[in-house]
């Protein structure tokens, strides 16, 4: 991968954008693919959207979700103890003894989870995981009236790991679900504007907000740009460590390529084409199965109007929706070249339709 890619990679997973308070996210995003674009533009909640080929035909919408999970500050007792709530799937058990960025009007707030030393806690039984509510941040302040000098109920909190290489092509960082989707549809971007003079659809690509807590943002995008077909990325559960059980969740590993999900919303002709690009590009893919959902922002675009035709490309992933999330950046230098080709390769004002 490009050394500026890599940067803008790092850029996007380092900037905290918790659901509900994604700009300082977005302003990186806008930033690096106005550079691709024709035109830019966020809503009134802030997705962003970058435009090539405005006019073109069929309108193609790639969407990846721009929020991370983190909490909020809900409480905050007389000895200035900070508890929270969640803002998406957190994962109690492994936010103790972590540190902490509270953002506030002010500025950054640093704190820690706390977690109560083993020598203080009976060893009878087994030993439960916390609940959200048991969680709570120490600051470093003595009462309510000195902690509400630096942070307000409302405040997003993120964990503070940042990007990291750790071998080879694996990465680790908190975040990459999803900062790799929007990193991939910028990317995508920006391989189609070295190559307008061949494209004949208009390319939207989108960065998303609020995924994490229900997939609010991409309802509403996708009702405003009316795309005529829709591919999402976003990552998928890497299933190739212990304790997985691949029987219930397929076989899914890290460094053999993005993956392909059929079924359910994904439209079976847009997933057709994308099988028959990639093996034109000599792109390898894995694939999933799935019944009613995908947990994707895949699940509303589908349905969004009269029906969009859409598909999800997803990257293994492993440890997600923890600090310590891994993934190749060889399977993710993938994505934006099957999906650059896939928009290439449309015909002027081609449809998808199920042959019946």
């Amino acid at each position: 991968m490009r050394e500026s890619s890599i940067k803008f990679l790092q850029s996007l997973v380092n900037t905290p954008s918790p659901s509900g308070h994604e700009v300082r996210g977005q302003r990186v995003w806008l930033n690096y693919v106005s550079d691709f674009a024709e035109e830019t533009f966020t809503d009134a909640y802030g997705n962003a959207v970058a435009v090539l080929n405005k006019g073109g035909s069929p309108r193609i919408m790639l969407a990846g979700h721009a929020d991370e999970i983190g909490m909020t500050v809900n409480f905050i007792n007389k000895d200035g103890f900070i508890y929270v709530r969640r803002l998406g799937g957190v994962d109690p058990a492994i936010v103790r003894a972590q540190r902490v960025t509270i953002h506030t009007t002010k500025g950054p707030v640093r704190g820690v989870v706390g977690n109560v030393a083993p020598h203080l806690t009976k060893q009878e039984g087994e030993k439960k995981p916390p609940k959200i509510e048991d969680l709570f941040i120490d600051i470093g302040v003595s009462n309510r009236r000195d902690a509400e000098k630096w942070v307000q109920i409302g405040d997003p909190i993120t964990l503070v790991d940042e990007f990291e290489f750790l071998r080879g092509d694996l990465a680790i960082g908190r975040a990459f679900d999803n900062k790799i989707g929007t990193f991939s549809v910028a990317e995508t971007l920006r391989l189609l504007s070295q190559r307008k003079g061949e494209l004949k659809a208009e390319v939207s690509a989108v960065s998303n907000i609020m995924e994490e807590v229900g997939l609010l943002g991409a309802r509403q995008i996708a009702y405003s740009l009316k795309p005529d077909c829709a591919i999402v990325v976003d990552v998928t559960h890497a299933t190739d460590y212990p304790t997985v059980n691949q029987h219930q969740h397929g076989d899914v590993k890290v460094g053999k390529g993005p993956t392909i999900t059929r079924g359910g919303c994904n439209h079976a002709e847009v997933v057709k084409r994308l099988e028959r690009v990639a093996k034109q590009e000599k792109i390898k893919l894995q694939f999933e199965a799935m019944s009613a959902t995908s947990g994707t922002d895949t699940d509303v675009i589908f349905w969004t109007r009269g029906g969009i035709p859409s598909a999800l490309v997803s990257l293994p992933n492993r440890y997600m929706h923890s600090p310590v999330e891994m993934i190749n950046l060889k399977d993710l230098e993938k994505i934006p070249q099957l999906l650059s080709a896939f928009c290439l390769g449309l015909k002027r004002g081609e449809q998808f339709k199920v042959v019946i």
